[in-house]
């Protein structure tokens, strides 16, 4: 094959008309025969260019509402064919097949159709099945054949085009081909994905993952990782979705943290209250409830403030300008929330190095999805943690019942909990997180830590008491032993939320009596790994 190939003839079948009637007058202009289907040659023909149905070609008309068009050998027979064989060649000469040197076809929409919430029938129906068999075929030919699938590479094209006469590079055709397959792959994902939901297979025999290039990273969590940001098409509101109003672009770990901050405040509905979550390396240092956002950030900053310098920090409610003003009094990364006032984002524009994104609404908690992690071989796939709890869930299992101001703060801390690296401890005290262990190996560990940074916290505030006394505490999973409930105490906890299920359950409720505590079983654990 020569690396120069020139386009003679090309079949345009797109659903997505954006750009069609510039691409077509363009390519005609260079003496480029265009041949197309249905409504794009009607579009094309409606603008005075010429163009010949793809049904003259196979003298064969549409059929069974569009459904057979394309499939025909005078087709693939001009896709497939190798010009420089012989056998091929004579083929083509002896049932009249005529080479077709560029493919420009964009599928049936059936991402959006799905998105939208249509029926099973109609999801059916807008399944491409020409169009991928078009792709696929002269994407196989790449040797010889151009195969364009997205709007965007219009004019990438043309301009290939024109600097080579009319023909285009082997190099080009090959990247034109990765691109194409990539596109009926993810294509096919999103079929057999949204199948297995319609037909409640939970877990399919085979899954494939597929997402669309958002952001090519300077690197990935260090300077010697390549990496890029990749997006799955969904519209749940969240860092993938949200429209970033000022700052240099986010880097890996920036969009890491941020969706662990929204995700988060998530948890705490905008109607039901202001709240404020800081995210540091993905784990919460300060979550917040408050009678306005402002109160609800300053309140969660106070929980550890060493550690929220350079933080991520979340609302739940339209970012204003006092609170927007407190938040530049130090370095913050990324602040997100569902919407901001022109003062607070005219406030940060003075903030160069400060991204502020807004996501137009809060994400759902309680949606129904699955989460992928890649391990070395393979896939790991779950539910997503959607598990929730409310005070009739809750099991009393010692003498002292909590107040209604400890379940309260319980259900918060849980709510928390639910995101800190396990193992996970949060101390809660009036709807603020007072101290927070995470990713330690040892729950007792996880305790003292949260505890430390409460002492440390009331040093700098000037308080003669650590922020932990008086507080309920969390934990994301069960205590194996009393000694991790009794750190908790000599921190000055007085309740404590947990899930309950160890062996040894009733030594550690023995203990919380003997302590004066009082502790509830959820049923339910939160392991974040």
């Amino acid at each position: 094959m020569t690396n120069l190939y020139p386009v003679r003839r090309a079949l345009i079948s797109v659903s997505d008309k954006t750009g069609l009637i510039d691409l077509a007058k363009a390519l005609s202009a260079g003496g480029i025969e265009i041949l197309s289907t249905g409504g794009s040659a009607t579009a094309i023909r409606n603008a005075g260019i010429d163009v010949r149905d793809v049904a003259d070609v196979t003298g064969f008309p549409e059929m069974m509402d569009g459904r057979v068009k394309t499939l025909h050998p005078m087709v693939h027979g001009g896709l497939l064919a190798l010009r420089d064989n012989d056998d091929h060649t004579a083929a083509m000469e002896q049932h009249g097949i005529g080479g077709i040197d560029l493919l420009i076809v964009n599928l049936y929409p059936f991402e959006e159709t799905v998105a939208k919430g249509a029926d099973y029938d109609t999801c059916i129906e807008n399944i491409d099945i020409g169009g991928p068999a078009m792709i696929r075929a002269a994407a196989k030919n790449h040797g010889f054949v151009t195969t364009v699938v997205d709007v965007e590479d219009y004019e990438e094209l043309l301009a290939e085009l024109a600097a080579h006469e009319g023909q285009t590079t082997y190099a080009f055709r090959q990247k034109m081909a990765q691109r194409a397959y990539a596109r009926t792959g993810a294509y096919d994902a999103a079929v057999s994905i949204w199948m297995a939901s319609a037909i409640g297979e939970e877990m399919p025999r085979r899954r494939t993952v597929a997402g669309t290039l958002a952001q090519s990273l300077r690197y990935g969590e260090n300077p010697h990782q390549s990496a890029a940001f990749y997006v799955d098409g969904t519209d749940r509101p969240g860092v993938a979705t949200a429209i970033q109003h000022q700052g240099k672009e986010l880097s890996y770990n920036n969009i890491n943290d941020t969706d662990a901050a929204f995700e988060l405040v998530s948890e705490f509905g905008s109607d039901t209250g202001a709240a404020c979550a800081i995210i540091k390396h993905a784990n919460p240092c300060g979550v917040a409830r408050g009678a306005s956002l402002v109160d609800a950030y300053r309140a969660a900053y106070d929980c550890d403030r060493t550690s929220a310098f350079g933080g991520i920090v979340a609302l739940n409610q339209t970012l204003d300008g006092e609170t927007a003003e407190e938040i530049c009094k130090i370095f913050t990364e990324v602040v997100i929330a569902p919407d901001a006032t022109q003062v607070a984002i005219d406030l940060f524009a003075a903030k160069k190095n400060l991204r502020l994104l807004t996501t137009g609404s809060m994400a759902d908690p309680r949606e129904v999805a699955k989460t992928v992690r890649q391990v070395s071989g393979g896939l790991l796939v779950q539910d997503k943690d959607n598990g929730h709890i409310t005070a009739a869930d809750l099991k009393v299992v010692t003498k002292r019942a909590p107040t209604e101001a400890e379940i309260a703060d319980m259900l918060f801390a849980w709510k928390v909990a639910k995101h800190v690296k396990s193992n996970a401890i949060v101390y809660v005290k009036d709807q603020s997180t007072v101290g927070i262990g995470a990713g330690q190996m040892s729950r007792v560990d996880s305790c003292r830590i949260a505890a430390r940074k409460s002492i440390d916290m009331a040093e700098a505030l000037g308080l003669d008491a650590p922020l932990t006394q008086g507080s309920v505490v969390a934990s994301d999973a069960f205590f194996p032993f009393a000694d991790g409930l009794l750190t908790a105490a000599e921190a000055g906890a007085q309740a404590i939320i947990q899930p309950g299920g160890s062996m040894r359950d009733d030594e550690v409720i023995a203990a919380a009596d003997e302590a004066g505590l009082a502790m509830v079983f959820t049923g339910m654990r939160h392991f974040r790994h």
